[in-house]
């Protein structure tokens, strides 16, 4: 593959004001696809979630989801759309392998919410990202290309189409325009998917898990020279699967599309694939205008009407939205807006707010899960989440602290053994024998020893130094194995020395 030709980012920006537009597709989760019966478990054996309906065999009829119109109306409300009272379904209609019908059943021109936005927030600065539509379709199967270095049709020996996610309910939710983001572009995109991921997630409404499809996301960027009025020809990234990928993608088209404006050519209005391993993107085929795709009303459906009184009921039923969320977490837990930025940006938030259900105090929690579970999950490279560790857990940890039963450094040590699948704490602590020496006697005779050792250092104590002390208290805890109540040491250390 030859590298193309680029501009710097910085000297793109200088020059061309870019226009961005997100079409977010999630899947719902369901326990039934949109039109039929089949279930909708990720994962199952190629085309085994199946039937005449999802397949398009002649004959069969479909029938609308009441539990998938539920969900777009919430992602609606919660995204502040219009809900409309009158709205039906069409025919999209193209050719693909992925398409048993040879048709999409979606919505055109009469989608079921419109007009809302999503407030963003980047580097300090509020972005509102105005949404143009959010409606309901079908997904489409998935082509698995056999052979060949890349994974793609080009260069594959033969195709296998897996019909089992043909059918499932599919959300697709399209911005207008977003202008004025200049070399915050990149951040834009992303923290607009990356809240529109949380919201969504906190509905409860799909897992929204990008990196099994039910999240992903169409880029389109176009570029402007700075002062004209008239947006240029934009191109369309499809479906960018993580986070990291959307901000990259962004990036891309605008160095890419400078440097082809800058050398006098003309950016074509076409699809692109985004890669990976060198973070750029290829041409893929031209794009179509919504003319060729020859839609018309679904014929084999009723259109939708909900009622006003169903709107305000699923309306009520919202939860505390992100936002919200984090405003009052950071008041109740004390955060400046740097440290909650850090929590949100480490996927710690949820892991706090449920240590701190299962009796933790917020400094504890935050503590442990931000530096001692940060910095494991860092070295395993996986997500904070995706530790073998419940927030429960780390609260009883936390609170055999709190009882000076255990110390920090003992802690970790907890940590390690319920990490490595040595069981819950309580047995880590029983197995390794970690528990703080709490056995007065037992103290005592450590202090007695580590002073008779340490003569030199207990005279400088005795002659009012008693800074050096902290000596001895290493020196204890160095003997108890780190078992050892520091504070109540360096007590017994003072008085055994007369220091009062």
């Amino acid at each position: 593959m030859s590298t193309p030709t680029v501009m710097k980012f910085d000297e793109a920006l200088v020059r061309f004001e870019p226009v961005l537009g997100l079409e977010t597709h999630i899947e719902l989760g369901t326990a039934s696809k949109m039109f039929c019966g089949c279930p909708t478990e990720f994962g199952a054996e190629p085309n085994t979630q199946v039937c005449p309906v999802c397949l398009g065999l002649p004959g069969s009829l479909p029938v609308a989801n009441r539990a998938a119109i539920e969900g777009i109306i919430k992602i609606g409300l919660a995204l502040n759309c219009e809900i409309v009272e009158w709205c039906r379904f069409a025919r999209k209609n193209y050719f693909y392998p992925d398409m048993p019908k040879n048709y999409q059943i979606s919505q055109y021109d009469e989608p079921l919410c419109v007009d809302g936005h999503l407030e963003v927030e980047v580097d300090g600065e509020v972005f509102r990202v105005e949404i143009e539509r959010v409606h309901m379709e079908e997904d489409t199967g998935k082509s698995l290309h056999v052979g060949g270095a890349t994974g793609r049709i080009h260069g594959a020996d033969h195709s296998l189409v897996d019909y089992n996610r043909a059918g499932i309910p599919l959300v697709e939710i399209v911005t207008k325009p977003i202008t004025a983001t200049g070399d915050k572009a990149p951040l834009v995109a992303r923290a607009y998917v990356t809240e529109l991921r949380e919201l969504v997630r906190s509905l409860g409404v799909s897992d929204v898990r990008m990196e099994q499809g039910s999240l992903r996301c169409d880029v389109n960027v176009s570029l402007m020279p700075r002062g004209a009025s008239e947006w240029g020809t934009r191109t369309e990234t499809k479906n960018v699967n993580s986070l990291r990928s959307v901000e990259r993608a962004v990036r891309s088209e605008i160095e890419r599309q400078a440097a082809v404006l800058d050398g006098g050519g003309k950016i074509v209005q076409e699809t692109r694939h985004f890669h990976e391993d060198t973070g750029t993107t290829t041409s893929g085929r031209s794009k179509e205008e919504a003319q060729d795709y020859r839609y018309f009303p679904e014929p084999d459906l009723v259109p939708m009407a909900p009622s006003r009184e169903w709107v305000e009921e699923l309306r009520a039923t919202l939860p505390e939205l992100p936002a919200a969320r984090r405003r009052r977490v950071q008041g109740e837990w004390g955060l400046s807006d740097l440290e909650l930025r850090d929590v949100v940006n480490a996927g710690a938030l949820d892991l706090i707010e449920e240590t701190v259900a299962a009796g933790a105090d917020a400094g504890a929690a935050r503590k442990w899960w931000m530096n001692e579970l940060s910095r494991r999950a860092t070295e395993k490279g996986v997500e904070l989440a995706e530790l073998p560790i419940e927030p429960a857990q780390v609260a009883r940890v936390q609170e055999m602290v709190a009882a000076r039963e255990l110390n920090d450094k003992l802690a970790r040590q907890v940590f390690e053994g319920v990490l490595a699948g040595e069981g819950g704490p309580d047995e880590v602590v029983a197995a390794r024998g970690l528990r703080i020496v709490s056995d007065e006697g037992a103290l005592t005779a450590i202090v007695d020893r580590v002073i008779a050792d340490n003569a030199a250092v207990a005279d400088k104590v005795r002659g009012g130094k008693v800074a050096a002390a902290g000596a001895l208290v290493g020196a204890v805890m160095k003997a108890s194995r780190g078992q050892a109540d520091a504070g109540r040491a360096r007590e017994l250390i003072l008085e055994r020395l007369g220091v009062s």
